[in-house]
């Protein structure tokens, strides 16, 4: 694999990465498959072992708490690519917020997850949600 296209696969990992924030922060459970293959696994504190995006999608949308909003923050993240699949990591700070108010709550995440590449553009495959801290207030 030359430089340029691990460069690429790398950059393209990371606007995954973001996509991902922004749909959970917007909502958007019905733009899925933007960040999702069909079969994938999550695995997370809150919903236990999801398989499928339709059922990804549909925790997504039930998880909404009216009024609350969140703003999902990347960082640190790492990629390892080996050919149409890769390993990616990253922490996120996630802000829970009211319109107009400061955050009244606050986490960090650990993101661990594999992602193929689809004819679509790369896409995560298995996505593992580890809390390291909630701040309340």
């Amino acid at each position: 694999m030359s430089t340029d296209s691990l460069i690429a696969d790398r950059i393209e990992i990371a606007d995954l990465f973001t996509r991902f924030g922004r749909l959970l922060d917007e909502g958007r459970y019905r733009d899925a498959a933007s960040v999702y293959t069909g079969d994938v696994t999550v695995h997370s504190p809150r919903a236990g072992t999801l398989r499928g995006i339709d059922a990804v999608a549909d925790f997504i949308r039930r998880s909404a708490v009216d009024g609350e909003r969140s703003r999902h923050t990347t960082t640190d993240l790492l990629v390892d690519v080996s050919g149409d699949r890769a390993a990616a990591s990253a922490n996120s700070l996630v802000y829970y917020y009211r319109d107009g108010h400061p955050p009244h709550r606050t986490g960090g995440l650990r993101l661990t997850s594999t992602v193929h590449r689809t004819p679509a553009g790369w896409r995560l495959d298995e996505l593992r949600i580890e809390p390291s801290w909630v701040r309340e207030g």
